[in-house]
């Protein structure tokens, strides 16, 4: 089962029916022991940086976020929750859930801001299984203000080009993140909810 976190993010049922078009049993929770002993995690997210934390917080999720992950399980972080997975967050200027060492920072240029609409991805670890079977400059659609950056390079999977290149996709370990909405993503974002789902059930049998 693959726990879907419900935070008042909104968008949480398009997330879902994408995760079971590829095959998965995904299921919407605000339940923190719901999370903790699910067999992989997704979270979602649109809005504000720190509205979402202090939410998090105040359900236990964040706790909830951090057991499950300190136990090995698959994590999938999407746009605003990709971001989460951050130390910090300079949208409210808030702690992030500290599960990835980088930084949130607001796109400093671009055509315009937010960024909205399709872009492309380009891989820099094309051998992840995140990427099987999606080719480089892939189309992906982006919704957001803020970009993470990481403190270690080894972290970026893939860069996007919006006025200046930032990353779009981080990997470290059990831990993915894609700044882009796979679930608003068409073919090729059904492609990578399939191959996460296929690297789910390969870690944890």
């Amino acid at each position: 089962m693959i726990a879907i976190i419900d935070y008042g993010a909104g968008n949480l049922r398009s997330i879902q029916k994408a995760l079971e078009h590829v095959g998965a049993q995904a299921t919407v929770t605000a339940d923190p022991a719901t999370v903790a002993r699910a067999r992989a995690v997704v979270l979602p997210g649109v809005g504000s940086g720190g509205a979402a934390m202090q939410r998090l917080k105040a359900t236990g999720l964040d706790d909830a976020i951090r057991e499950a992950t300190a136990r090995g399980r698959p994590f999938l972080g999407i746009c605003l929750g990709m971001q989460l997975l951050a130390e910090h967050h300079a949208e409210g200027e808030v702690e992030g859930l500290r599960l990835f060492a980088g930084e949130v920072r607001r796109i400093p240029q671009g055509p315009k801001i937010p960024h909205m609409g399709w872009n492309q991805v380009q891989p820099l670890r094309p051998d992840l299984p995140l990427f099987k079977g999606i080719p480089a400059g892939a189309f992906f659609y982006f919704a957001h203000s803020y970009y993470v950056e990481p403190r270690d390079p080894s972290g970026v999977a893939a860069v996007t080009d919006y006025g200046t290149p930032y990353c779009s996709v981080i990997v470290s370990d059990h831990l993915w993140g894609t700044q882009f909405h796979p679930e608003k993503s068409g073919a090729m974002g059904l492609r990578l909810l399939a191959n996460f789902v296929r690297w789910v059930g390969e870690r944890v049998p």
